[in-house]
């Protein structure tokens, strides 16, 4: 195994250096992953553009590896073996807390870091801590006692296995959180890795009707939407949406609306509330939005509609994630669009946020032992 360790550092907003680590001794209770893939989603944009930590950061939170040392403890306590592919959840989570003992360890203080400046959580946490190697942009990455595995089955390829957070993503906000299931007919705003991933899920799940809006932009992942499984695709820039869902839903509306659009306005948020159904309709939002005046709390109110919000995954949404990709029911290996290496990570980061020269991106792949 080499003595020095490749990755790439966020040093400052929209910058990163390479950097070469040593080689970390781990603890009994420790472990090393050799990553093989590290995803690139929405969140990596933004954390890129405007980090919440002025130290820096090895980022990468969607993490496929296999295990390349193993501590006695930590293989006896995970259940793993040198040589394991797993998919590693970015929650580092203390597994004492209520949350933890509940089985929510991703709000525990711990890996929270919006309200604990010394959380856990890989591709968060700065390389000025123990071990360094705390993010997925490297060629290894350190996994302490309490990392959250999920072994992959054989001949689930590692590139395809970088699926496993948006789609864990998709299983928890559709079936668990907003409750999608048998003849629901479901509108899915933004095409994007959580959307398309939503659109398999409700599938999955038997809806009997998904509808999944973007804009003129999102042409080639709308199109990717339908191949999914969508039954109507809209784009709000060229058509009135609500008057397609309504046709559609033959004037009904639809019984959930899930929004992927991660901060575009409140109008994808107005426009779910107009095509939820006459009562008892649910919303499920995510993403960031400041402010949001006028909000129509007396339609809503009227129309009982339930609004949830939706942030990570839970661990049997993962297993279901990891299941998902395994079955083959869908070409998933569609949306996985683009691959680059450690030296590329900017560039791949603004593949995802659409600012680059790359074209109809959907998901990226670092690839850290990429040339």
């Amino acid at each position: 195994m080499a003595e020095r360790v490749l990755a790439a550092v966020r040093t400052a907003p929209g910058r990163t250096e390479l950097r070469e680590f040593p080689m970390p001794d781990i603890p009994d209770d420790g472990a090393l992953l050799k990553v093989e893939v590290a995803g690139i989603c929405g969140t990596d944009v933004k954390m890129y553009a405007k980090p919440p930590f002025t130290a820096p950061v090895i980022m990468g939170h969607e993490n496929i590896g296999v295990i390349a040392r193993a501590g006695k403890t930590f293989a006896e306590r995970q259940g793993v073996s040198e040589g394991d592919r797993v998919f590693v959840e970015h929650y580092v989570g203390c597994f004492q807390c209520d949350w933890c003992r509940a089985g929510q360890y991703r709000h525990c203080e711990l890996t929270d870091w919006r309200t604990n400046p010394d959380a856990r959580r890989f591709g968060y946490t700065t390389s000025d801590n123990q071990y360094h190697l705390w993010g997925g942009f490297a060629q290894y990455m350190y996994l302490p006692w309490n990392a959250v595995l999920h072994k992959l089955p054989d001949g689930l390829s590692a590139e395809l296995a970088g699926l496993a957070t948006p789609m864990s993503n998709g299983i928890e906000w559709a079936l668990f959180e907003a409750g999608v299931g048998y003849d629901s007919t479901v509108l899915i705003q933004g095409p994007g890795q959580q959307g398309l991933s939503q659109a398999v899920a409700c599938k999955q799940a038997g809806a009997s009707l998904i509808i999944v809006t973007g804009t003129t932009r999102d042409a080639a992942r709308l199109d990717m939407a339908a191949r999914l499984g969508a039954d109507v695709v809209i784009d709000v820039q060229r058509e009135d949406a609500l008057e397609r869902i309504m046709a559609a839903t033959g004037g009904k509306g639809v019984d959930v609306v899930l929004d992927c659009t991660s901060g575009a306005g409140t109008a994808p948020v107005l426009l779910g509330i107009d095509a939820l159904k006459r009562r008892a309709g649910t919303l499920l939002i995510q993403g960031e939005m400041a402010a949001f005046p006028d909000f129509p709390v007396k339609k809503v109110t009227e129309k009982a509609i339930t609004i949830k919000s939706a942030r990570g995954h839970s661990f049997r949404a993962c297993e279901l994630a990891v299941s998902q990709l395994a079955s083959g029911r869908f070409p998933l290996d569609l949306l996985a669009t683009h691959t680059f290496g450690l030296a590329d990570v900017d560039r791949a980061i603004k593949a995802i946020g659409g600012s680059g020269t790359d074209e109809d991106v959907i998901h990226v792949s670092l690839l850290p032992w990429q040339e």
